[in-house]
């Protein structure tokens, strides 16, 4: 795979096998800054661990990947971990791992909407704030790489999309390479630019409406979510602002042909 300047990470037919059981195999992606590029699949599909071996956390047992040197990286889990009966503000969850001080704290949590929040304890934090708080403490050095895997958990449905557009405009604002892994197939393939699709290995990869038509994609969720991912990209020309208002939105460039994978025998997990 061509390594362009503005990438920053990028696998090569990598692979992870442990106690003898594959996991993942021939994944070939990249991602470039300033792009966001979803993983999907069914539990067990391998997706939380393609994000580790692009992050470097899990090393492959086959094939190459590649990191840009010295670039930033934030990542956030799917499970974390927290005492919740501890007392902990969030102002000083924030800077857990890094000293920042109380103007950076507030420009963090000013972009992902909970400056309000500065001084509230982490364990009063509805699901949809708690999310917000983990964003506004994965942005805090600036990353260029980020990684959110399932980072609307908790969340009700009119949260997720506001989180997916809190999601688009990060990226804009840091034009930083997203990986992001999601099973709401509905919201988040109008905040993506690529999809893969995985399930042991690349199914199909491309734009979100060409994935909806390949037939590993329909296999894999269904005709009707085929059906229904189709009509909710082509039908939703308008987007509804906080304000009440509604921002009419413009035809995106041509569909990008989507690239498939052959299958490969790959145990579940």
């Amino acid at each position: 795979m061509k390594i362009g300047k503005d990438t920053l990470v990028s696998l090569n037919n990598a692979g992870l096998s442990i106690s003898n059981r594959w996991l993942v195999r021939e994944v070939t992606m990249s991602v470039s800054a300033g792009e966001i590029v979803t993983l999907i699949g069914p539990n067990g599909s391998g997706k939380s661990t393609t994000a580790k071996m692009a992050l470097g956390i899990m090393a492959p047992s086959e094939g190459i990947v590649y990191r840009q040197k010295n670039a930033r990286v934030s990542y956030v889990p799917q499970k974390l971990s927290i005492d919740w009966t501890m007392p902990l503000r969030v102002n000083r969850f924030i800077s857990l791992t890094r000293f920042l001080e109380r103007k950076e704290i507030k420009k963090v949590l000013s972009m992902t909407e909970t400056e309000h929040l500065y001084d509230a304890e982490v364990r009063t934090l509805s699901g949809g704030e708690f999310q917000r708080v983990l964003l506004a403490r994965a942005i805090a050095c600036s990353p260029q790489f980020l990684v959110l895997d399932e980072p609307v958990q908790g969340v009700d449905f009119k949260g997720e999309i506001a989180l997916y557009k809190l999601i688009e405009k990060i990226r804009n604002e840091l034009n930083c390479g997203i990986i992001l892994i999601s099973h709401d197939l509905h919201v988040v393939m109008s905040s993506t630019d690529r999809v893969i699709c995985l399930n042991g290995h690349v199914c199909c990869s491309g734009t979100p409406a060409v994935v909806a038509t390949e037939p590993e994609f329909r296999a894999l969720f269904g005709d009707r979510a085929a059906n229904e991912l189709a009509f909710y990209k082509h039908q939703h020309d308008h987007e509804h602002l906080a304000d009440q208002t509604i921002k009419k939105i413009r035809e995106g460039e041509r569909d990008t042909p989507v690239h498939s994978e052959k299958k490969i025998p790959v145990e579940s997990g």
